[in-house]
Formats: C-alpha cells, sequence, structure tokens
C-alpha cells in the first residue's frame, strides 16, 4: 500500500522526518509531498523543499519526493496512493484534520486517511515555531535535520545582513 505524505515543509522538522520513518514501517512506499499553498507565504522556495527533504530521508528506503500543485486527493489518484499520512501533535490539530479527512472523503472515497501520533518528543514542534526562533538566532538544532538547520542559519543570516544597510 502507497502512502502519501502531503504537507508544506517549511521547513520540514525532526516531527515531520519521525512520521516519515515510521510510516516506512507501516507502508510499502511514502510519497513525501510539497503542496503548494496559495495561502502561505513560504520562507524556502517548493524546489528547495524538495531538495532538503530527498537529502534528510537518503537512509530511508522507500521514500519517495515530488511536489504538486492542486487537490491532494487528485495527487493521490495520480499515485495510486490509498492513504493519506498525517501527523497530530495537540487536539487543535485533530479537530482540523478531522475537518480535513472528511472534506477529502467527500472528493475522493478510494483514499483513506491515517493519523499518527506524534512523539512527546516533539509535540511542540511546528515549522512556524522553528521559523520563529531561528529568525531570532535561537537555538533550533534540536528541531531540524541538520541540513535544514544550515539552510535556516544562512537564510537568517543573510536576511539580517541585508537589514544592516
Amino acid at each position: 500500500m502507497i502512502a502519501l505524505y502531503p504537507g508544506s515543509f517549511d521547513p520540514i522538522t525532526l516531527g515531520h522526518l519521525d512520521i516519515i520513518e515510521r510510516g516506512v514501517l507501516l507502508f510499502e512506499k511514502v510519497i513525501v509531498t510539497v503542496m503548494y499553498n496559495p495561502n502561505k507565504q513560504p520562507l524556502f522556495s517548493v524546489e528547495k523543499r524538495v531538495e532538503q527533504i530527498i537529502e534528510c530521508t537518503q537512509h530511508l528506503p522507500r521514500v519517495e519526493v515530488d511536489s504538486y500543485r492542486g487537490l491532494t486527493v487528485d495527487y493521490a489518484k495520480l499515485r495510486k496512493a490509498q492513504v493519506l499520512l498525517r501527523g497530530l501533535r495537540v487536539l487543535s490539530d485533530f479537530e482540523k484534520e478531522l475537518q480535513m479527512a472528511h472534506t477529502n472523503k467527500t472528493l475522493s472515497k478510494e483514499v483513506q486517511t491515517v493519523f499518527l501520533a506524534t512523539n512527546n518528543e516533539y509535540s511542540f514542534l511546528s515549522s512556524s515555531t522553528v521559523k520563529e526562533i531561528a529568525q531570532f538566532g535561537g537555538s533550533i538544532a534540536h528541531m531540524v535535520p541538520e541540513n535544514v538547520l544550515r539552510d535556516l542559519q544562512e537564510y537568517y543570516q543573510k536576511k539580517n545582513e541585508r537589514h544592516k544597510l
């Protein structure tokens, strides 16, 4: 069975990576898909996010990374994925994700949603939190893969240099 793990991944965190690693144990293949979200202003381009995910999942055998613009269920059907894999951190995630799962079910009866509870050590973690801490020079090494840490440090260093001028 093929699982699709969609998200904006701006940037990918160790919480996301944990869901991917656990998904590989459950499914034949996990397709991690960077979705275009017109309602968000991303820090990194879609191409950069795909590159980041490829680099930090290279140790996982049955992971594929891609991007898509459009409805998640349409992409799932295109890739013959039967499952949408979603991580849950807190109760508010569940409410939002359950609503999305019900909506997706009205669009495609063939695609099921499977929720994985986030490990406790990552329950506080979100891409937004990571970006906010990184922006002010705080330590995020325990929140993101090494390659993402380097990219974030480089991004905010350049941004801060531009503001000093």
